[in-house]
């Protein structure tokens, strides 16, 4: 279980966090979705150690990251946003370099357990800077897999990955939720958060605007939207609470106006007044 509750950091005169309050149930996925610069990766880094809150506090299945370091290290597994590999060194060998670093027990076993678990395991010679994007990010998984964490955060996993690639990395986070892990992540794209997680939370600015399933903040905000083109041909969007209220109003916005389901998107729209891209 992850507990944030009232977080609050600033770097000089921005507030990078304001306040932050949520808790993740064990066993779920939940994204924090949210643009650039909203404070998702700073809030990640004071999770997992890699940076001091200012207030509040912030507790990962009951233990407090300020008062327990030691004892968080050994539960959590990290995927930063950017690769981190030892590009010189083989697939094998980055992870035999860090299971060692971390004293992971029946190494080679695990070793190749986890490359199975990211289908890698033929690439194992390869070395790592070799590899492309995808399966660099691949190896950052199963390198994190390597100790057997309860709590995995994947700070925008699918970065700059193709389409294709990225929804073989979906799947291993699904196997991941699966295994019973809690999965924590950050992105910013909209179709990550409703493919992959149970939990949603918007954040922007520092602020936390809401959290809750993908069904909830969908219905929250209404279940259809209509598409139509204004009168200067731009394309606008409008969500209706009942199929009844979006018939009428397709109806008036003339043929060319369809209707929809609320996605992630209309629910940023709606709570932010700001598109995600």
């Amino acid at each position: 279980m992850i507990e944030v509750e009232a977080v609050t950091k600033r770097y000089g005169s921005i507030c990078a966090l304001d306040n932050v309050s949520f808790t993740v149930p064990d066993g779920q996925i939940v994204g924090l979705l949210g643009p650039n610069g909203a404070g998702k990766t700073t809030l990640v880094k004071i999770a997992t150690l890699l940076t001091r809150m200012d207030s509040g506090s912030c507790r990962l299945n009951g233990m407090d990251v300020l008062r327990q370091p030691d004892a968080i290290r050994k539960i959590i597994g990290v995927v930063p946003q950017t690769t981190n590999l030892d590009r010189e060194l083989t697939v094998y060998e980055n992870l035999l370099v860090y299971g060692k670093l971390h004293k992971v027990r029946k190494l080679k076993e695990q070793i190749e357990r986890a490359m199975q678990g990211v289908d890698i395991w033929e690439r194992r010679d390869a070395v790592a800077g070799n590899l492309s994007g995808g399966l660099q990010r691949r190896l950052l998984l199963a390198r994190v897999l390597l100790s057997e964490p309860e709590i995995i955060f994947l700070d925008e996993p699918s970065i700059g990955l193709d389409p294709q690639i990225r929804q073989q990395l979906w799947n291993i986070i699904r196997g991941m939720r699966r295994a019973g892990r809690t999965v924590f992540m950050t992105t910013h794209y909209i179709q990550e958060a409703e493919a992959l997680c149970d939990c949603v939370g918007i954040l922007l600015k520092g602020h936390l605007i809401t959290i809750g399933t993908p069904e909830a903040l969908r219905a929250s905000a209404g279940g259809q939207v209509v598409d139509y083109f204004d009168s200067a041909g731009a394309l606008q969007h409008q969500i209706c609470h009942t199929r009844a209220e979006a018939s009428e109003l397709a109806h008036q916005r003339g043929p060319a106006a369809s209707i929809r389901d609320t996605n992630l998107e209309d629910v940023f729209l709606a709570l932010t007044h700001e598109r995600m891209s």
